[in-house]
């Protein structure tokens, strides 16, 4: 068993206890930051590599055999040692300190981020944001930025980060226009005015979806950014697909169908490898993520949400929802 173990890595100790702590193999992805199939497919090679069965595979979720549980086990031993002495070399070094300069899209900043932000240097005001707002990935390699928050389900491999959430996406319409309670039949809303990305985002599937489904002159206007696209949902130009953090937090919007899980995307935080244990990115990764992590259902389409309304008024106002 010496020479199997000399391939195992701290990495491998990680995947084991994020599976045991889930049961299963999409919970562990979601906590690591990974592809289901990527999770899958490490497993598999941890126990080729050990040459034993880690889990036994049930309907109700994966199982530790033995083996598995005495790797869980020191996983998290190991687990508790390294966050300890992190913590005494954070005591001993400098805090984070210096110009961290971030991309995202408008979207994100004004619905999401502008906040988080606020708090953020409040807590480590010694980093100074550099904001820069852009649709297309910036060069992270070349310091363009130094982290980029993206709504992906293909972040470049030259990058690392964590996948924090999964934006939902369902179509919107004014309150005003819609007072019944029910959802219509799609082919009811097809003669209404419909509003949509511009052509130059035709990639995201719910473009797409419009110019498959939609006649031609039914899309009475266009747009190039997803702010721009709420704020004509809510002028009454027309109806028109927007992410469910965004439609569900305005009071005069409805949705008018579920949320399509065919145009939901990945919310990831990502920065280069090189930058991932400098002081200023691994903290402030790791406060958007908790941050982030709390309000998931919000970004996931999940209704009824009870705390909706407290976040989009800490979205606001800049102010932590209690």
């Amino acid at each position: 068993m010496g020479e199997p173990f000399g391939n195992i890595s701290w990495d491998d100790f990680r995947l084991i206890k994020a599976i045991a702590d889930s049961r299963g193999l999409p919970g562990a992805a979601v906590q690591l930051g990974l592809a289901h199939s990527t999770v899958f497919r490490r497993l598999g090679q941890v126990e080729q590599a050990l040459g034993v069965m880690l889990f036994e595979r049930h309907r109700s979720g994966y199982v530790l055999t033995p083996v598995g549980e005495e790797m869980a086990e020191l996983a998290t031993r190991l687990d508790d040692d390294i966050t300890g002495f992190a913590r005494k070399v954070a005591g001993r070094t400098i805090s984070p300190t210096g110009e961290l300069r971030v991309t995202t899209n408008d979207s994100l900043l004004i619905h999401l981020l502008t906040p988080l932000f606020a708090r953020f240097q409040s807590e480590c005001p010694d980093v100074r944001l550099d904001v820069v707002l852009s649709n297309e990935p910036l060069n992270l390699s070349k310091r363009d930025a130094d982290v980029a928050i993206r709504a992906t389900d293909n972040p470049p491999e030259t990058l690392v980060g964590r996948r924090v959430a999964r934006i939902a996406w369902a179509l919107y319409g004014r309150a005003a226009d819609f007072p019944q309670p029910e959802m219509p039949a799609f082919d009811d809303l097809t003669d209404r005015p419909w509003v949509s990305l511009g052509d130059n985002l035709a990639t995201l599937k719910a473009v797409r979806f419009v110019q498959q489904h939609v006649a031609p002159e039914r899309i009475t206007y266009k747009i190039n950014t997803v702010l721009g696209l709420a704020e004509a949902v809510e002028s009454g130009i027309g109806i028109g697909h927007l992410p469910c953090f965004i439609g569900d937090v305005r009071p005069t919007l409805v949705r008018l169908a579920p949320p399509n899980p065919d145009f939901a995307a990945d919310l990831w935080l990502l920065t280069h490898p090189d930058l991932r244990q400098s002081a200023r990115v691994r903290v402030f990764l790791d406060y958007l993520a908790g941050e982030v992590g709390r309000s998931r259902p919000l970004f996931e389409g999940d209704l009824p949400i009870v705390f909706s309304s407290a976040f989009a008024t800490s979205a606001v106002s800049g102010r932590s929802a209690e």
